[in-house]
């Protein structure tokens, strides 16, 4: 059978680099295909191709859909047809209603008005097809991230979808909604409908898709059935890397010290619905040496902590007490905080870890510009220096450190932050899902920092949405539910299960 998409021979090039050589794809009617890869490997070059963000003549070789040569130049040339991309960062305004959202752009009209009532209606019946109850004039802003992706996969289904392209759909969700998500895929799947998958997440490719694309330096390494034969981790990761990974987590003997990091009764409200507590009279310690994870569903009040310790980013009414290494500090802002020592790898690298119109080697020293200026006056000198070394050691794949950090993958972005606090040598590191959008090999070398800046006397904590990744490389887990925590487990004595049967024991289920 005639595949719905063919891209043969597509080559991209940058000023200084070839992100696609010669590559081929071939997608199916009612097929899941994966593509993975390394960051920088070219995977979302790929999708922009196809969608039309990188127009018709601005790369080499051609694309059929359903049969016929195309010639997109631009995203809606695509979005006709029904080749929907859904991207890693939603697009979604959350200030708006869920209808609203989908139908944004392409409203339901008569005579230039819009039709309110048909809009309700259509929207109800999208919502119903991904699985959400919510009415369609709720305001994003009052819905988590799982249920954002849904809304985003609604938005699709309403421009008649024929190729769903998903960019990461479960890097920011939680298992069970991740779960909910690779089912509607599946659903889709039998109703015919064909998806792109582009994940990181090993686990979940090997749980849907039908083929699986592999890239590396963006060349087609392999193309796998996953139909036809058992297609293992082992494998996938063997072409993406180019050698057998054996270990997903490095080994590390932990020294515990003494305790660096305390957090004492710390409580804070909603900014908005000032009432709510999002925290609620937290208390916990981190040693010298320590990794210390928090492990809790999307909601649970984990980012909120985070931010609301480090200069009091997030929350009013924010109430408790700060130390570290034994001695009161002043977080009451972010400079304060950073001051005292502590650091805050956030989980939006986006919007707060990167200034993304500066380069790389403005961006790796923001948090010590101290370190690189005299009397005020910024050293270029040593600026070029601090960010080549941090470049060179965290293995930040891009064409020099002049380089525009928007133009890297979102994985080059993260160690871009990573560097940028590495730098300015905190005592205590909150990291706030610090692999979120990195592949397995890239992931290892974070890791390995992590291991390495424990292993000098740090305190970390680290917040994740994957479990597999808390039980391979922290000493404790405090588990969070509702903005409190509900308990807390060595790790030697974690499991998933114990976990999550916390969590239901607190939410009553």
């Amino acid at each position: 059978m005639q595949p719905i998409l063919e891209m043969r021979g597509i080559t991209k090039t940058f000023p200084g680099v070839k992100a696609l050589d010669n590559v081929s794809i071939s997608v199916g009617y009612g097929e899941i295909h994966a593509v993975v890869g390394e960051n920088g490997a070219g995977k979302s070059t790929l999708m922009k191709v196809l969608s039309g963000v990188y127009p018709h003549g601005s790369y080499e070789g051609s694309i059929r859909f359903e049969g016929e040569e195309r010639s997109f130049r631009h995203i809606r040339d695509s979005e006709d047809l029904g080749i929907i991309i859904i991207h890693q960062e939603l697009a979604l305004v959350p200030l708006l209603s869920i209808a609203e959202n989908i139908f944004l752009g392409n409203e339901v009209q008569t005579r230039g008005v819009i039709n309110w009532p048909e809009t309700y209606a259509r929207t109800e019946e999208l919502l119903a097809r991904v699985g959400l109850k919510e009415a369609p004039r709720t305001l994003v802003t009052q819905l988590g991230a799982g249920k954002q992706q849904l809304v985003e996969i609604a938005k699709a289904l309403s421009k008649r979808v024929k190729l769903l392209i998903l960019d990461e759909p479960t890097s920011s969700l939680n298992e069970t909604d991740s779960d909910a998500l690779l089912d509607l895929l599946l659903e889709f799947k039998r109703k015919g409908i064909s998806s792109i998958l582009i994940s990181h997440k090993l686990n979940e490719v090997s749980k849907v898709a039908d083929k699986i694309t592999v890239l590396r330096d963006g060349a087609s390494i392999s193309v796998a059935d996953a139909r036809a034969r058992t297609v293992t981790e082992a494998e996938i990761i063997r072409d993406m890397v180019g050698r057998p990974l054996t270990d997903r987590f490095p080994p590390r003997e932990a020294a515990i010290g003494p305790t660096v990091f305390e957090v004492r009764n710390w409580t804070a409200h909603h900014p908005i619905h000032i009432r709510r507590k999002v925290v609620d009279d937290v208390s916990f310690k981190v040693a010298r040496g320590e990794v210390v994870g928090i492990a809790g569903l999307m909601g649970a009040g984990r980012t909120e902590l985070a931010m609301s310790i480090f200069g009091r980013s997030y929350g009013e009414g924010i109430s408790g007490e700060v130390l570290v290494g034994g001695e009161p500090a002043d977080t009451s802002t972010v400079a304060r905080a950073i001051r005292s020592g502590l650091c805050y790898v956030t989980e939006d690298r986006k919007t707060f870890g990167l200034v993304l119109d500066e380069t790389i080697r403005r961006n790796i020293p923001l948090a010590n510009l101290g370190g690189i200026s005299s009397g005020g006056v910024i050293d270029d000198n040593e600026e070029m220096a601090v960010a080549t070394r941090y470049r060179d050691r965290l293995r930040i794949k891009s064409t020099s450190v002049e380089q525009k950090t928007l133009n890297l993958s979102g994985g080059n972005q993260q160690k871009v932050v990573l560097s940028k606090w590495l730098y300015a040598n905190p005592e205590v590191l909150i990291l706030d899902e610090p692999t979120r959008g990195i592949d397995v090999g890239a992931k290892y070398e974070i890791y390995t920092i992590i291991n390495e800046l424990a292993a000098s006397g740090k305190g970390v904590v680290f917040i994740s949405s994957e479990m597999p990744e808390l039980l391979g490389m922290c000493d404790r887990i405090l588990v969070m539910s509702e903005g409190r925590f509900v308990g807390e487990l060595a790790a030697a004595d974690a499991s998933q299960e114990k976990i999550m049967h916390m969590i239901l024991n607190a939410n009553g289920e």
